[in-house]
């Protein structure tokens, strides 16, 4: 009996352990292909905005943090099964995805643009884009955006499980343009030597249901714990200037802050 009563304590300590382990770590979901916001570096190690915002924010919650990456249109169903417990990935807070998932407050904001070639006289709308192929990546605002207002009107929406196969597309002529967040489009394709000759055309697009307001750390709903938590984080980094001073070493003179 004693020696069950020893077992029955030292599993009690253990579990005890192991709950103060989880309260004290962060699981963080993302794609690590959407340079500059999440990448990986030739030897394999995670870089970009989103990875180092995550670093400053789990320091400011003084949460031990790991990454587990997954494809962005399985971010959402991965984050309800628990394979992680927060969504790190340049996502939007839209309607539709409140309707499936939390989110933390609006962390910074991104302008969307259309790029194509230089002289190709398109314009982000669905006129000029008429029986156009435009790439977009899949289980994105922009997806949803280019098939809400240019699919209709008879633009070929492309949809891609991986943006930089959208850019390889791009530059090889089977695509005439993308809508992607400027950022990622600037570093990832313009500054890149298959960007050349193509550019930012028209002005960034607008739909403000769409687009959403803000990115943010999605969560699952009814997580309040965690999200007091990571809002509080937020606001810490936010009134410490970390979020402006990686905003101008990842985006340079795209603005980012929340409207």
């Amino acid at each position: 009996m004693k020696a069950l009563k020893t077992l029955f304590a030292a599993g009690c300590l253990l579990a005890a352990g192991s709950s103060l382990a989880a309260e004290n770590s962060l699981r963080f979901g993302l794609e690590a292909l959407y340079p500059p916001f999440e990448s990986k570096s030739a030897s394999g190690k995670l870089e970009g905005f989103d990875i180092e915002l995550g670093d400053a924010v789990c320091a400011a919650a003084q949460l031990q943090c790991s990454w587990v990456e997954t494809s962005f249109d399985s971010l959402i169903p991965a984050l309800q099964a628990r394979k992680f417990d927060a969504i790190n990935s340049a996502m939007n807070v839209t309607e539709q995805r409140r309707q499936a998932i939390a989110f933390t407050d609006a962390i910074y904001q991104v302008p969307n643009r259309l790029i194509a070639k230089a002289d190709s006289g398109l314009l982000p709308d669905a006129k000029a884009l008429a029986g156009k192929h435009v790439g977009v990546l899949q289980g994105s605002i922009q997806e949803i955006y280019a098939k809400t207002h240019w699919a209709p009107a008879g633009v070929d929406v492309v949809s891609y499980q991986d943006q930089n196969q959208v850019y390889l597309d791009l530059a090889a002529g089977r695509l005439d343009a993308t809508l992607v967040m400027a950022p990622s489009g600037q570093s990832g394709f313009l500054s890149q030597p298959d960007g050349k000759g193509f550019a930012f055309v028209g002005e960034a697009v607008r739909d403000d249901k769409i687009l959403g307001e803000g990115i943010a750390f999605g969560l699952r709903k009814g997580d309040e714990a965690l999200k007091k938590k990571l809002d509080a984080a937020i606001a810490k980094v936010k009134q410490q200037g970390t979020v402006t001073a990686l905003s101008k070493k990842y985006f340079g003179d795209i603005d980012v802050t929340v409207k």
